[in-house]
């Protein structure tokens, strides 16, 4: 038994859930969200609580139970208190502002570029350097904070690009170095 998947996932105040066949439906106050369960698992309400529970003991259906558990449970957490993501601007002459719903980049190319935000997710720009993404979905979150950092991965010699908050980035040795 997946011991991530047998745990009930418990409903916060102020969060309502609706199991609809293979679908769980999550409303809050940070926003809606489906999330389809994969085919083999069954979702049920159990006193307050969510339970995904194993049709059979199939190798591809214990793969996945605690997976689609952690996923449920993903998504009543964002529902009730959000998730958010923050990236780091280093270089000069790099930084980023607001534009309406999209943030406006300066990276050291020849053009600035706009980069639409997605529906549920909003941006906060504090000194130009550093960028607080949220929303309630965990994995658009995630993916719209990789997709800026790509815009300008951090560099390997000196360091200039985008960063998670908190990330290390390997600095390499120039040409000095190793000249002799």
């Amino acid at each position: 038994m997946s011991r991530i998947g047998k745990q009930p996932i418990k409903i916060p105040q102020g969060v309502k859930i609706q199991v609809e066949g293979a679908t769980v439906r999550a409303e809050g106050p940070k926003g809606k969200l489906a999330q389809p369960v994969p085919a083999g698992l069954v979702p049920k309400m159990v006193d307050g609580t969510v339970v995904i529970e194993r049709g059979s003991d199939e190798r591809q259906v214990r793969a996945l139970h605690g997976l689609a558990r952690a996923l449920v449970a993903n998504m009543v957490h964002g529902v009730k208190d959000g998730f958010e993501r923050k990236l780091e601007i280093i270089g000069i002459g790099y930084r980023a502002q607001m534009q309406g719903k999209a943030i406006q980049l300066a990276l050291g190319y020849s053009h600035p570029i706009v980069f639409p935000l997605p529906e549920g997710i909003t941006a906060e720009i504090d000194k130009q350097t550093a960028i607080t993404l949220r929303g309630a979905d965990k994995a658009l979150l995630g993916q719209t904070a990789a997709r800026l950092r790509a815009l300008r991965k951090p560099d390997p010699y000196k360091g200039k690009g985008i960063r998670y908050a908190g990330e290390v980035v390997r600095r390499k040795v120039g040409k000095k170095a190793g000249a002799k």
